[in-house]
């Protein structure tokens, strides 16, 4: 097999499937009717009956996608009440690491394995036996709390001189110019970012860096490069800081901006609101990563396709092919295959409201997921 890897700072742009503001413990989530989906189908015995799977399993990272665990918790535990799932919404620097040291069993990321990481990786699941696949994706909004506004066009490049903090009024020319009908008052823009190694942070300074070269010259990375910012843990509590500020600006997952204001983004000459449609269309027209794993798919995502949203959750999962007993092996292999499903990924676009894979994708990855096994 080709383990090539491409670097984090490249064109790849991976983002971790099991994100989750959990507690640590992973109490179990009420299920709810349109969280569970149809209820992923249990094992089957010897004697042809089904059997659910029983256990505890305990994963981590990216913290991203809380609505989209909750329902695939939900899901998969209706039909196997036995079973726990926790999940440990460390982030997804937090989740690579606890992968590679054997911490977690299963593992969220928003950005996928560089070359070191794989190693660490390989050394828990074996050469060759790291799984790597996509099973959210999302839009990440650019979200905003301005009195008055709802709704803002903002161009790549202001958007860049925003989070860069060259453009530090709400009222600057650059905004308004884009914005002729808004009432913009002088308020500073207070920017809040990721206080913890984010791929939410990684994926959204690829898009700035792809999209407005010359406004953001920082290299992409999950830490944010701009000193002197407001900044909050996990994607709740950017969200919460915006919330509580009067002029706050941010990144998130769409799925938990509440009631913050969002921007359309510039793409060619129109302005793009976030929209699940318009991120599966980014994913769709995107390549696969050349040069990796028969069971490792990342997606190259590409940042200026015309109609689409450029500002994109591709979110990983990650896995081994073999684990040293049958019982983490089989709930391992079971809830992934729940997450990659069509039940699962509907239950995930109806509490999330995130873009469901492809059949293509799908069927792309479940030969991954099916050759979990014990030994």
């Amino acid at each position: 097999m080709n383990l090539s890897r491409f670097t984090r700072a490249g064109s790849a742009v991976a983002v971790g499937v099991l994100a989750l503001s959990l507690a640590a413990c992973g109490s179990d989530p009420e299920p709810a009717d349109n969280a569970a989906g149809d209820a992923p189908e249990s094992t089957e015995t010897e004697s042809g009956e089904m059997a659910s799977l029983a256990g505890e399993l305990s994963g981590g990272g990216a913290s991203s996608q809380e609505a989209a665990m909750n329902a695939w918790r939900a899901g998969f535990q209706q039909a196997n009440p036995d079973a726990t799932v926790n999940y440990d919404p460390v982030g997804s620097g937090g989740g690579r690491t606890g992968f590679g040291d054997g911490s977690y069993k299963f593992a969220g990321s928003d950005a996928a394995l560089d070359d070191e990481e794989l190693a660490a990786a390989e050394a828990q699941c074996g050469e060759g036996g790291v799984i790597e696949f996509p099973g959210y994706v999302s839009p990440v909004a650019v979200a905003f709390n301005l009195e008055g506004v709802d709704s803002l066009n903002m161009a790549p490049e202001t958007i860049a001189g925003v989070f860069s903090g060259e453009i530090t009024a709400w009222n600057d020319e650059a905004i308004a110019a884009d914005n002729p009908d808004a009432e913009l008052p002088d308020t500073a823009i207070t920017v809040v970012h990721r206080s913890d190694e984010s791929g939410t942070t990684e994926n959204f300074e690829e898009y700035l860096a792809a999209a407005a070269p010359d406004a953001w010259p920082h290299e992409p990375s999950g830490v944010w490069p701009v000193e002197g910012q407001e900044s909050a843990q996990g994607t709740s509590g950017v969200v919460g800081a915006a919330q509580a500020g009067d002029g706050t600006i941010t990144y998130a997952d769409a799925s938990q901006v509440a009631d913050l204001g969002t921007v359309a983004v510039g793409v060619g000459e129109e302005f793009v609101p976030y929209s699940a449609e318009a991120a599966a269309e980014v994913v769709a027209q995107s390549p696969r990563t050349e040069g990796t794993s028969d069971y490792v798919y990342t997606i190259d995502l590409e940042r200026d396709i015309a109609g689409t949203y450029p500002i994109v959750l591709v979110s990983y999962s990650l896995a081994c092919t073999s684990y040293e007993d049958e019982e983490t092996a089989g709930l391992v292999k079971g809830f992934l295959s729940y997450v990659a499903s069509e039940e699962g990924q509907q239950a995930a676009a109806d509490a999330a409201g995130s873009a469901p894979l492809s059949d293509t994708i799908r069927q792309a990855v479940l030969p991954g997921i099916e050759s979990i096994s014990a030994g």
